[in-house]
């Protein structure tokens, strides 16, 4: 008899520490599947494994620009940090929302890597995806949400009324934000802001821009913090099918193209394991068939067609499908542009990640160091301005002048398109205000090297221009 009392006992005790555990597995660990059918809305949506660790919960991180406002750049909420919205979509685009116990945002590929641009200031932004983005603050992001982490006001009192405004969450939900996940979410928020210290003391990068490997040296691979500057812009994903056996990022450090899709969604945010291959897979095929965008503009043909001889005898070979230098690296003491973003990533570096993954489905056997800058296709030219690796030159009448002649300070982060000149609009009342001051003679900024075409009579360089419209 005794014993039939302690196997019942033992009995509800299981069951009610399983219904526990259940029920703390299901609204915090719970992970739904998301899948999206369109490859394209999969590039700018869909998740890559980066909601699990770094991703801020859904309904926090919607109110934090109403609750914080100040710790803003601009008075458009997001919008000024550079995200852009598409009628009718709940994130904008390169955020993915996805169910990890409760609802979770994360970041995608899609956030660095989808270029837009407008024809007139009062136009909508049209956008570009596997483009370069001109406006995404990084940096800034980060920094905002560390600021809103180190806010007394950070409290389930002040952010709950605001949640609650706009959704309608349930007593148990209630209990869950006030005594888990909002204290939770403070102290991951400063944790992330922590191990961005080290950008304190270096350039700002503004919009357009990142320091894409020294987060993964400092805080990933767990090498010690040095006194390296990365800062570069962001690089087009599109047209992957005609760049196969080109090396990859702006020194070429990467030779394969699923490796470098991979490791993207790690800096990004995702983990080991949380890191979403089949999705990345996706993300690898459409960017490998996505055909470059064309010049939206006028274009004259028949000086495109005189460009197209100066640059088959003076840009061909290391910039033309087919040229003999094109996708390789070309030592920095031969280009001459800043030498910053090579020095910043090491063997080291190199071979700590190659090691990163051991054990895991996926791996990664082709990190190296180089001595130099890529020689990269120019497909789709137009929308990759500021141009060189640091985008220190506005525009491409700007890059065939001298070095000397070019301008030394001017403002990034507009998405005006100015077809003449080939680039965003970068002076001017608007650019100063909407935009970020970029000042050439800042450490990391230079715009010198890089003087091929520069000697070229003028009527020749206008023809150039007009034929690099059509790439």
């Amino acid at each position: 008899m005794l014993g039939k009392k302690i196997a019942t006992t033992l009995l509800i005790l299981g069951l009610l520490v399983g219904t526990v555990v259940y029920i703390g597995w299901y609204n915090l660990l719970r992970e739904v599947d998301t899948y999206i059918e369109s490859p394209a809305e999969h590039f700018k949506y869909g998740s890559i494994g980066t909601e699990n660790d770094q991703g801020v919960p859904y309904w926090i991180w919607m109110v934090l620009p109403r609750l914080f406002p100040e710790y803003l750049p601009g008075t458009n909420g997001y919008t000024s940090l550079g995200f852009t919205w598409e009628p009718g979509q709940e994130t904008p685009v390169g955020v993915s929302k996805k169910t990890i116990g409760f609802p979770r945002q994360g970041i995608t590929c899609a956030v660095c890597h989808s270029a837009t641009y407008r024809k007139a200031p009062e136009d909508n932004p049209i956008i570009v995806p596997a483009g370069p983005s001109v406006k995404f603050n990084s940096l800034g992001y980060v920094r905002f949400l560390q600021a809103c982490a180190q806010d007394p006001r950070f409290t389930a009192d002040y952010i709950l009324p605001e949640i609650e405004y706009n959704h309608s969450l349930s007593a148990f939900e209630k209990l869950l934000y006030r005594f888990l996940i909002i204290p939770t979410t403070r102290k991951e928020m400063l944790e992330q802001g922590e191990s961005f210290a080290w950008t304190n003391s270096r350039p700002n990068w503004g919009p357009g821009r990142i320091d894409p490997f020294n987060p993964v040296k400092f805080n990933m691979l767990a090498i010690p913090i040095d006194d390296t500057i990365g800062n570069s812009d962001m690089m087009s994903l599109w047209n992957q099918k005609q760049h196969q056996g080109f090396a990859l990022h702006w020194d070429g450090l990467e030779t394969s193209l699923t490796e470098t899709v991979n490791t993207g969604a790690l800096g990004d945010g995702a983990t080991r394991k949380s890191i979403n291959i089949e999705g990345l897979q996706r993300v690898e095929k459409y960017i490998t068939e996505l055909d470059p965008p064309q010049f939206p503009f006028a274009i004259d043909q028949a000086a495109a067609a005189k460009g197209e001889k100066v640059f088959d005898q003076h840009c061909a070979t290391c910039h033309a499908f087919g040229g003999e230098r094109t996708g390789t690296v070309i030592p920095q003491q031969e280009v001459g542009t800043d030498r910053h973003r090579l020095d910043m990533w090491t063997q080291e570096a190199a071979d700590k990640y190659n090691a990163f993954a051991e054990g895991y489905d996926y791996d990664f056997d082709q990190l190296r160091k180089t001595d130099g800058y890529l020689s990269v296709s120019l497909d789709g030219l137009w929308l990759r301005a500021p141009y060189l690796h640091n985008g220190s030159v506005p525009s491409l009448q700007d890059l065939l002048k001298t070095p000397d002649a070019r301008t030394p300070v001017f403002y990034r982060g507009y998405d005006v398109y100015d077809p003449d000149a080939v680039g965003f609009i970068s002076q001017g009342a608007e650019a100063e205000r909407v935009g970020f001051e970029y000042d050439t003679s800042v450490v990391e900024n230079s715009n010198q090297g890089h003087v091929y075409g520069t000697n070229l009579p003028d009527k020749d360089k206008a023809t150039l221009i007009e034929y690099l419209k059509t790439l």
